[in-house]
């Protein structure tokens, strides 16, 4: 008999197992900007879509992102197109708690390298935006030369704590930081006016994203996909 009930409580584990298994997905979501970016939320800055691409057009001595909306992304892959028209600074946003506290990572043409920080709240400044804190700011480009008015592919790969950078599909670094498990993504731009395309993002979500229709040229797809 307790032979059968161990067989039984066994049994029943994997069974748990693959219920919890079956509902794992991952999910994959694409902003290609041909017509608008109506499910994308400005903190600051000047957005708007112009010709295919999403544009922030207005300098300013700070801080300039905007969020897609919907779902938080644990681990996951975000990659964008992104070119520097004016200025200096501009990048991807991944893992946002909030308009103040995220990851960004950058390219500047200007030092010919790239950057990763982590953004917080500012008790200094009023507007809070300025906060950050340096977790690599002099990243020396690997196999390309970063220029103003050239589209470049940032991408980032989180798992966990470890943070992996890659431009053009050549990886960049790998670095640590545990102060955001999970957020939002988006785009971002320092005093600069740049544009951005082809925003991708797949991984595992902490929510369920609900399938958005393509509006006009925008194309926002939903997947799931088993988990590996």
């Amino acid at each position: 008999m307790m032979g059968i009930m161990k067989s039984g409580f066994v049994l029943f584990m994997v069974c748990i197992s693959i219920c919890l298994v079956s509902v794992a997905t991952a999910e994959e979501q694409i902003w290609t900007f041909d017509d608008d970016a109506a499910d994308w939320t400005p903190a600051n800055g000047s957005w708007e879509v112009e010709e295919g691409v999403y544009k922030q057009t207005m300098r300013w001595g700070k801080a300039q992102h905007t969020l897609a909306d919907g779902a938080d992304w644990a681990d996951h892959t975000l990659a964008a197109k992104v070119r520097i028209e004016a200025g200096h600074w501009a990048g991807i946003v991944f893992r946002a708690q909030s308009e103040f506290e995220y990851y960004v990572y950058l390219i500047c043409p200007k030092e010919n390298k790239s950057e990763l920080w982590r953004h917080r709240r500012s008790t200094a400044f009023k507007d809070g935006f300025e906060g950050r804190d340096e977790i690599e700011h002099d990243i020396e480009p690997i196999g390309l030369t970063l220029a103003r008015q050239e589209w470049f592919t940032l991408q980032v790969e989180v798992k966990g704590s470890q943070i992996t950078v890659a431009i053009n599909g050549i990886k960049q670094g790998v670095f640590i930081d545990e102060a955001y498990p999970f957020g939002r993504v988006g785009v971002w731009t320092w005093d600069t006016q740049a544009s951005f395309d082809d925003v991708s993002v797949n991984g595992n979500t902490t929510a369920t994203l609900t399938a958005i229709e393509p509006r006009g040229k925008l194309a926002t797809s939903w997947a799931a996909l088993k988990r590996k």
